[in-house]
Order: C-alpha cells, then sequence, then structure tokens
C-alpha cells in the first residue's frame, strides 16, 4: 500500500508545474542572474601598474638613488609602476593633460608629486613618495649619528618594510565572499521546498480540500498517506537540489570544496528541512492555501535576507550582535554548513550547525504528527 500511494502522489505531484518551477527553474534563473552581476567583480579589483613619468633634476647626487629606487618599483611580475623617462618637464606635463600617466615625480632634495586627480593610484603614488622621503632621512641621520654602522646591508634594507602580522586562512580555500550570495540561494531553494511539505498536509486535511476528503475516507491509514506523499515530495524536491548543485558546479564553475559527499548530505538534509518547515506551517495554519503559501514566502525571504542573500553584510551584522539569531535561522545554518565544507579543514562547525538543523528537523515533524494526528472530523 505504501508503494502504491508513493507512486500516485509522485505522479501527482510532478505534474504541478507551478511548484516545479518555483522550487527549481526559479532557483536556476536567479543562480544565472548572480553569475551574471558577480562574475567580473573579482577581476575589477586586480591591480595594474601605474603609468607615470620621472623629471629628473639634474643633479647626481639626488637623481642617482631615487632613479635606482623607482627602477626597482618598476621592474617585475608584480611592478608597481609603467615608468616614463621625460626629457623635460613640459612634456610630462602634456603627458599628464592627456592622461597618458597618472603623475610624474620630480628627484631633488626632495622628491616633489604632480598628479591631476585625487584617487586611488595617486594615492599610492604619494605612498611611494612619503616612503622614499622618510628612508633618505633615515640614511642621512645615521650617516651623520653613526657614520660606521653605514654598510652596504643596511642600505639595501633601509626601504624595507617589515611585516609582523601573519594572515592564517581556515582552511586551504581562498576566501571568497561571493560564494555566500550562492550558497544561501540554495539554501532558500531548499526552504521553497516546504511548498512541497505545505501541498502533503493540505492534502489530508479534509476541510480544506475536495481531494484531501476522498483521501480522509479511503481505506488508508492517514498517517501511512502522508509519509509516502511526503517521501514522494522529498525525492522530487532533493533531485532538484542536485540538479541545482550540478548546474552551479560544472555551468557557473561556483567551488563547493572537496567534499562532495558531504555537499549531498547537506542539500538532502537542507530538503528534509524545508519540506518538514512547510509540513508543520501547513499543519498550524488551518486558513487556506494561499495563507499558507504567503506565510511560507515572508518566512523564507526573511530567512534568506538574515543569512545575507540580498545584502551580505546582514549575515555579519548578525553574527556580531545578535548571535543567537544566527542559530535560530534554519536558513543561515543552512547557508553556514555548505561554507564551511568549502572553507574550513575542520568538520567541527559543519557539524554544529548540521547538529542544529537536525534538532529544527525533530522539532518540526514531532509537531506536525502532534497536530495532524489529532485532528478528527464530524463528517464529510
Amino acid at each position: 500500500m505504501f508503494r502504491h500511494v508513493f507512486v500516485y502522489r509522485f505522479k501527482y505531484l510532478i505534474r504541478d508545474r507551478e511548484l516545479v518551477f518555483w522550487t527549481f527553474v526559479f532557483p536556476v534563473i536567479l543562480a544565472s542572474f548572480f553569475y551574471m552581476a558577480f562574475f567580473n567583480i573579482n577581476k575589477d579589483e586586480a591591480f595594474h601598474p601605474i603609468n607615470v613619468a620621472v623629471v629628473y633634476g639634474g643633479e647626481e647626487q639626488y637623481d642617482a638613488p631615487f632613479k635606482a629606487v623607482i627602477e626597482d618599483a618598476s621592474k617585475g611580475k608584480d611592478k608597481l609602476f609603467n615608468l616614463k623617462d621625460a626629457t623635460s618637464q613640459s612634456d610630462a606635463e602634456q603627458w599628464l593633460k592627456k592622461g597618458r600617466i597618472a603623475g610624474y615625480f620630480t628627484s631633488g632634495e626632495t622628491v616633489k608629486l604632480t598628479i591631476k586627480d585625487s584617487e586611488l593610484e595617486q594615492s599610492i603614488m604619494k605612498s611611494f613618495a612619503d616612503q622614499y622621503r622618510s628612508s633618505r632621512l633615515a640614511v642621512q641621520r645615521i650617516a651623520q649619528d653613526h657614520p660606521d654602522s653605514l654598510k652596504e646591508e643596511l642600505l639595501k634594507d633601509i626601504g624595507n618594510r617589515g611585516n609582523y602580522v601573519k594572515e592564517t586562512a581556515g582552511g586551504n580555500s581562498e576566501p571568497d565572499s561571493m560564494l555566500n550570495y550562492f550558497y544561501a540561494l540554495i539554501a532558500m531553494a531548499c526552504f521553497y521546498g516546504s511548498f512541497w511539505g505545505m501541498k502533503e498536509v493540505t492534502d489530508i486535511q479534509a476541510d480544506i480540500s475536495d481531494r484531501a476528503a476522498r483521501v480522509n475516507t479511503a481505506p488508508v491509514h492517514k498517517l501511512l498517506a502522508f509519509i509516502a506523499g511526503s517521501a514522494a515530495a522529498l525525492v522530487i524536491l532533493f533531485t532538484e537540489m542536485l540538479l541545482l548543485l550540478a548546474y552551479l558546479n560544472f555551468a557557473l564553475h561556483i567551488s563547493f570544496g572537496n567534499r562532495a559527499g558531504l555537499v549531498i548530505l547537506t542539500a538532502l538534509t537542507g530538503s528534509v528541512l524545508g519540506l518538514s518547515f512547510g509540513a508543520l506551517i501547513s499543519a498550524i495554519v488551518k486558513k487556506g492555501a494561499g495563507m499558507k503559501v504567503a506565510i511560507l514566502t515572508v518566512a523564507t525571504m526573511i530567512g534568506s535576507f538574515l543569512s545575507g542573500m540580498m545584502y551580505m553584510d546582514m549575515k555579519y551584522l548578525i553574527a556580531r550582535y545578535v548571535p543567537f539569531l544566527a542559530w535560530l535561522n534554519p536558513v543561515n545554518l543552512l547557508t553556514d554548513a555548505f561554507y564551511a565544507l568549502y572553507y574550513y579543514d575542520s568538520l567541527s562547525h559543519y557539524v554544529r550547525t548540521m547538529g542544529m538543523m537536525c534538532i529544527f528537523i525533530l522539532l518540526f515533524c514531532t509537531g506536525t504528527y502532534l497536530i495532524v494526528r489529532r485532528r478528527k472530523y464530524a463528517g464529510l
């Protein structure tokens, strides 16, 4: 009997084009828009060498040291400048007016910087000039006070800036804040699966629809019909999530780390979580399907917003100022689970989030069972 009801419900549910659209097609379309919006963000942030010119003052004692330093900064793969030697200041001025350079240096006892705009490139040039001046003053002071200390090694290292802060990552993967949008979208898609759970409960509530009335008069236990129907809905929803993951990974090249098995397990857990959430809301709310859909949609979108899908900083604001809310938001938990698999070598955070999601599933399923099993009808 379970198999018969399962097959019947599966055929019935898979023909619901509206639900298939909102639980699968819509997330795929939204993911495509996300990809088009974020595709070039990291590329645009790449640093490009700055076009600069140098006008030498004609005094060798000042020109030679500055020339050596700026030529060194204009070499190699990670060079800071594209250097142009101007034969005169008027040439440099013409290049600056035509936009061929961002600014030019004038060497001398005091290195001068001439710019037209005040943007990032010009700020880097100013920082370079300030560092050269401070290093040169340091050499002069050492030469004056401790001339015996002026060794070749000291002169080479005088301009170096030591970094005494070590940056360590939580795992081998590079941090990528853009991934949070896609992980939150997957979590939203799982919770759109609550529409499937809502449909299963609605179809066994005889006072809601004629189909539910027929189910209640059939020689099948209501709980058996609900479990078989929920299993069919879960198969459909989980298949949709697998197809969504495949689209994100193979078509849009969104990385999920190297733990494919746990990613699939997380998608399955998220599917059960969304399905059970929809079933609970449908069991609690005694109004029609329209009211239930509205409640589920609002709850899902609020959870998605707080997990950073619309505004990424919101997720971190919640974690900083209202941390308990992050643990009470199942959409955020599912988002965190995917990011933990991608970023962290340790599974401790992943296990905590999965454990919390399992608690939510248990609460949702228990609540649905207690409500549905006690509902009786005087007549059908």
